[in-house]
Formats: C-alpha cells, sequence, structure tokens
C-alpha cells in the first residue's frame, strides 16, 4: 500500500502448518524473493533450539541483525508482544512481519493475539497454512485440528503436489475446499508460490544497504529447497494460481454498496488493497483499504494536494474471475443524481472496520 499508510501499519502474517509441511522450505522462498521488502521473521518454536529457526537465520536464541533488512528471532509466545513493539518501529523500517509458527503450535492463538493487540503499527496480515499434500490424509488422522486450522485459514499452500497424481492432487483440492471454504488455495512444489501474495513491491535505494553481513540469499539450502537436479523447464518457476486484478474507477463508490461487496468477498479472493473515493460521503477523506481474508481495516486520510479523486484498488487471489469482481465493483460506483447519498448512516458500515491512527511521529530509539 502507499507509504503514508503502509509504512504505520506492518502486515503481521501467521505461517502454519505441521512438521514436514514445508513452512521453512517456503519461508526461504520468499525470504530469497522479497521484491526489496524488508522482512523480519520471528520463529515461535516456544524457547527450544529447533532446526528450523537454524535453517531460516543460521542462529538460534537471538536477534540477528542482517546487512539486508531482514531480522530473525527465536523466541516463546510471552516475548511476542515486545517483539512487534520494537520491530514496528520507524527506526527499523521493516515493511512485513512473519510469524512461523511451530508445527504443533496452535495457529488460532497466535491470530487472536494479534487481532487483540494494540499495536497501532501493525495489521493483521493473514494465516497462511502450508499443507503436505502426499502426507495429507495422514497428517489428519494424526492431528484433527488440522481441520479446524483449514477453517479459519486465509490462504492455504496445498505443498508438494510433485508427489502426488493428478488425480490426488484434484481430491485433496476438493477436501480443502469443504473444509476451508473462505480460504484461497494455491498449489506449489518445494514452497514456490508467487511472493507477490504477501509482499508488496519495494524498492531500497543500493546506499542504504553498504554494510552487507549476511543476507538469506545466502543461506545453504537443502536439496528440497533447490529441488532435484534434473529439473524440467519449469522447475525454478513459481506454482501457483496466484492471479490479480487492478480496478480504477473515477467516479466515487457509494459506501453502502461497496460494504456489500466487501461483506461478501467470493471464494478464493485473499487480499484487498488501495485507495476508495467515497465522494460526498466524506468530501475530505480518501479511504486507504485493507483486506486480507475475512479481516478488513479502513484507514481515512486527507487527500493529497494535487490528487485527482478515484478509486484505486489491487484485488489479489486464486481462481478469481476478473470481469465478475470488476463488474461487481462497477456497480458499487456512484451513477445518476440518486446514487450520490449524504446521510449520515451511508458511511456507518465503513466507519465500523476504522481503527485510529497512530501519531505520525514516534520517538524511536536503537533496534
Amino acid at each position: 500500500m502507499n507509504s503514508s499508510t503502509a509504512g504505520r501499519q506492518i502486515p503481521v502474517v501467521v505461517l502454519a502448518g505441521f512438521l514436514g509441511s514445508g513452512k521453512t522450505t517456503l519461508l526461504n522462498h520468499l525470504l530469497r524473493r522479497r521484491a526489496g521488502n524488508r522482512v523480519a521473521v520471528i520463529v515461535n518454536d516456544f524457547g527450544a533450539v529447533e532446526i528450523d529457526a537454524m535453517t531460516v537465520a543460521g542462529q538460534v536464541g537471538s536477534t540477528v541483525s542482517l546487512g539486508n533488512g531482514c531480522l530473525c528471532c527465536a523466541v516463546d509466545a510471552a516475548e511476542l508482544d515486545g517483539y512487534l513493539d520494537r520491530l514496528t518501529r520507524p527506526a527499523a523500517r521493516i515493511d512485513i512481519i512473519v510469524i512461523e509458527a511451530s508445527g504443533l503450535a496452535e495457529p488460532q492463538e497466535l491470530v487472536r493475539m494479534i487481532l487483540a493487540g494494540d499495536n497501532p503499527r501493525t495489521v493483521y496480515g493473514g494465516l497462511v497454512e502450508v499443507v503436505d499434500a502426499a502426507e495429507f490424509d495422514a497428517t489428519r488422522e494424526r492431528h484433527p485440528e488440522t481441520d479446524r486450522h483449514l477453517a479459519i485459514a486465509d490462504l492455504v499452500v496445498l505443498n508438494k503436489t510433485d508427489r502426488v497424481t493428478p488425480a490426488e492432487h484434484e481430491r485433496v483440492l476438493g477436501v480443502i475446499a469443504e473444509l476451508g471454504p473462505d480460504a484461497a488455495v494455491v498449489s506449489a512444489s518445494y514452497g514456490r508460490i508467487d511472493p507477490g501474495l504477501l509482499f508488496d513491491p519495494a524498492t531500497r535505494p543500493a546506499e542504504e544497504e553498504k554494510v552487507r553481513q549476511l543476507s538469506f540469499e545466502d543461506l545453504r539450502t537443502d536439496e528440497e529447497d533447490e529441488g532435484p537436479a534434473e529439473d524440467d523447464g519449469h522447475a525454478h518457476h513459481p506454482h501457483t494460481g496466484y492471479e490479480s486484478l487492478s480496478f480504477d474507477e473515477p467516479a466515487a463508490m457509494d459506501p453502502r454498496r461497496l460494504m456489500a461487496f466487501l461483506d461478501s468477498r467470493p471464494e478464493g479472493l485473499y487480499r484487498v488493497k488501495g485507495f476508495v473515493d467515497f465522494g460526498a460521503a466524506d468530501p475530505d477523506n480518501r479511504y486507504a483499504v485493507h483486506a486480507v481474508g475475512r479481516f478488513l481495516r479502513f484507514y481515512p486520510e486527507p487527500w493529497p494536494r494535487g490528487t485527482e479523486r478515484r478509486t484505486q484498488l489491487v484485488l489479489i487471489g486464486s481462481g478469481i474471475d476478473h470481469d465478475a469482481l470488476e463488474k461487481e465493483l462497477r456497480v458499487c460506483a456512484v451513477t445518476g443524481p440518486d446514487g450520490d447519498t449524504t446521510d449520515e448512516a451511508a458511511m456507518w458500515g465503513v466507519l465500523r472496520y476504522v481503527r485510529p491512527e497512530p501519531a505520525a511521529e514516534e520517538a524511536a530509539g536503537p533496534l
């Protein structure tokens, strides 16, 4: 999102999945293709020295500041609030925080802690649940809570699809769709999903990274992360059904119609971000919108001087119907003399999802 909002509201993504599902492999893939973002990683090992934390950062039990702006913390749940507070200070210049949950952790509790937190600089970035396609049935048998995790997930990554037949792949996709009908689902091999699902593009001047201690690109990864040596021509491509739709509308949006659209977001639509013009319903402000899964938040801010008033949104998901989504959004635009409603109740649905902005300027000590 625009730096005026995203710089103060840092998405916190929970990456979950049972042992062996490929969470760390997926995370390392994303970190090597982080699109210029400064990424903080919290490994939720509950104080244990686990190989996952060693794989991600090369060190365990400490905070490791890297030259490329990435940071990894191996922590227990009691330390989460403290780390989020430190990582979201403006001096840290972090763009996104990923919490890699332990394979035996309860992701619902981590999500609850983020949503209930009072840190004004964080925003919920979604629950990503990684599933092993080859061990799907066995995992559900060993861990019946798998079904509950899929039911609350915002994005499901069906990993290791190279190890199952096409028929088995389709069967597992069908079961996941039944268990988590609101989640977007993407298929992957070796954890290779498009980083655009989680990371917005960012540009960092080279001079900001003159001192280069260690980068995730330098870390050695195991054979599974790199894939088999004899790959076909597609082996290094991200395997995902990720799609995006850009929506640009010069007419103001009707608050009630837009909220009806957002409250009934279609299956597979994972993220919505951008700016909304509500016209006469609030002529002084534009509204930054951030939606992931079923989570939704609006951030009103004064129109920047010289900015053309229009609504610009990006919608991201898997298997989404571009034409249908655009048609539904166009219906939300104010048309005709009766469309531009300004009664007091018009914005109530929007204002339910507004959280007060933090102070623009905050004292920031050293990280």
